[in-house]
């Protein structure tokens, strides 16, 4: 099985939050930032006013699944992390796909299509 690139120290979360460019939606917020590495890493943020563990839980792997299926279509070399809003924890999968696509169109990263 393919190895799933992720953000997982805090030091990382906090560069990407300070040097990185946000955009936001109703449902999430994404901070890019640029790196020197090939791959594109991603975090997931969900407070405790998303809701209980389970349904940040759900909310990350939903997430991370709208990563999955569309990494070819980014850019490479960036650090991604997305915050999960409490207004998503009601939404379905294709409606936090959409959010998430929406918000890479936003921030420019999606690779030119020829």
């Amino acid at each position: 099985m393919k190895r799933f690139h992720s953000i997982k120290k805090n030091r990382d979360f906090q560069l990407t939050y300070r040097e990185g460019k946000s955009y936001a939606n109703r449902y999430l917020i994404m901070y890019v930032r640029k790196t020197e590495g090939e791959e594109t890493r991603i975090g997931i943020s969900a407070s405790k006013k998303v809701g209980n563990s389970i349904v940040r839980h759900h909310m990350t792997r939903l997430i991370r699944e709208s990563f999955r299926l569309n990494e070819n279509i980014l850019k490479t070399g960036l650090d991604i992390v997305v915050v999960v809003r409490p207004a998503a924890k009601e939404q379905n999968y294709k409606t936090i796909e959409s959010a998430y696509l929406h918000l890479c169109g936003l921030h420019n990263i999606k690779k030119e299509s020829k």
